[in-house]
């Protein structure tokens, strides 16, 4: 799946879990507007930290030069692309770092409890997702974005940032969700481990597209990544995105979307 395609299912994921929009939240996490904007972001952000393990992968370019060596360390360590970065072990590591990163919080007298952890990391999953999406031209740009919704986590958010491990893990499996629908798939849970089918399988219809001939499992809804039939389902979540954000602006700003609705 293309960048811009995990970021948005990141984003929607977020939005499906945590709006209170009739009809299309699933009530999992509920949340005040402000942190389903701002979980939105950090949510799509954080479906484009698998790609990490890509040399030309957003992220890659988020910093000259210090982004492509980040990208290819971390590529080196887990294999290359598509392998450690995108397993079960890979989402075990990122939910424990997320959740210590939740816990660091420094206690003031002026305002509180501020969480300087999830407000670093915000600053560059929101740069990341914006720019992901092209809402902004260059990555200044972007990363001014990310501050200004890293001040928002810090001021702003939630009083309890248990939100913030949720955002990390849903953004992150969402984006393996999205590779096993291609034709590429995924190494499985059992990485490093990667058992290759015996010849035969490879042989039989259908399921020979499931388990592929080196050892990845796939269900290739949407084919080969950048297929029309991603593209179209990257659409459909785009618009859905537009709504439950305009939806949580409202309501953010203190109006019922449903009354202002029923007055047309």
């Amino acid at each position: 799946m293309m960048g811009v395609n995990h970021a948005t299912s990141g984003a929607a994921v977020w939005i499906a879990a945590t709006t209170a929009m009739p009809y299309a939240a699933t009530g999992m996490f509920p949340l005040e507007a402000t942190g389903v904007l701002v979980g939105a972001a950090v949510c799509a952000g954080a479906a484009l930290l698998p790609d990490a393990d890509h040399h030309s992968a957003t992220i890659s370019q988020s910093v000259p030069v210090l982004g492509r060596m980040l990208t290819g360390f971390i590529g080196e360590v887990t294999g290359g692309h598509r392998q450690g970065a995108h397993s079960l072990l890979a989402v075990i590591v990122v939910a424990v770092a997320a959740y210590v990163l939740g816990q660091f919080t420094v206690a003031t007298e002026w305002v509180g409890e501020l969480a300087p952890g999830p407000a670093i990391a915000t600053v560059a999953l929101v740069a990341f997702a914006v720019k992901a999406r092209e809402l902004v031209p260059s990555w200044p740009l972007a990363w001014l974005v990310g501050l200004v919704a890293g001040v928002l986590v810090v001021f702003f958010a939630p009083e309890s940032f248990d939100w913030f491990p949720l955002a990390i893990v849903l953004g992150y499996v969402t984006h393996l969700a999205g590779d096993f629908l291609t034709s590429a798939g995924l190494p499985g849970a059992l990485w490093p481990w990667v058992p290759k089918p015996p010849r035969f399988w490879r042989r039989l219809p259908i399921v020979s597209a499931i388990w592929l001939p080196n050892g990845y499992f796939a269900l290739p809804l949407l084919g080969d990544a950048g297929s029309a039939r991603e593209k179209l389902l990257g659409t459909a979540l785009a618009v859905y995105c537009t709504i439950g954000i305009g939806y949580e602006v409202l309501r953010g700003f203190g109006y019922d979307p449903a009354q202002l609705l029923a007055g047309f």
